[in-house]
């Protein structure tokens, strides 16, 4: 019965109040990075600084290269450029006859799979073709036979 005077506060954080729970755990619990945290950015720190000094040098290196090689490449243009036309040319031709390939290829396939599926429905569609046959015989007969009568009517009464 003590408890009624007790008051009970709610933390935003972790629920608090006397019976604690929440998200917030033990407050004597340790905050900040683990050891392997700390371990992994120690370590990575210089390999990380390595690589970003090695890139600036490769692009330093790469801008010095193209500086002297500039004057070669204008001096060897007339050379240069047909050659490059010739190689750039070379593969796109030997690209398309790839392609040209992969596409005759499909079609080969997609016509024999369609010769199957039509060779596969030839005898259905042969019996729809010969009751089609049938009834047109018989219409034509009985139309003929219509015809006949009908002459034959008018031939009678032209007597």
């Amino acid at each position: 019965m003590g408890d009624r005077g007790q008051q009970h506060r709610f933390d935003a954080y972790g629920g608090g109040g006397r019976y604690g729970g929440g998200l917030k755990g033990d407050p004597h619990q340790r905050t900040g990075p683990s050891p392997s945290k700390v371990l992994a950015v120690v370590t990575m720190l210089p390999v990380g600084g390595t690589l970003l000094a090695l890139a600036g040098i490769i692009l330093f290196g790469t801008l010095i290269g193209l500086a002297v090689a500039t004057p070669v490449f204008i001096i060897c243009s007339p050379v240069i450029v047909p050659a490059a036309l010739l190689v750039a040319f070379a593969v796109t031709a030997f690209l398309t006859s790839g392609l040209a390939g992969a596409t005759g290829l499909t079609a080969l396939s997609w016509f024999a799979m369609y010769l199957r599926q039509a060779s596969q429905a030839v005898p259905e569609t042969m019996e729809q073709a010969k009751r089609r046959m049938q009834d047109a015989a018989g219409y034509a007969g009985q139309k003929t036979k219509e015809v006949g009568q009908e002459i034959q009517r008018k031939a009678q009464e032209t007597k």
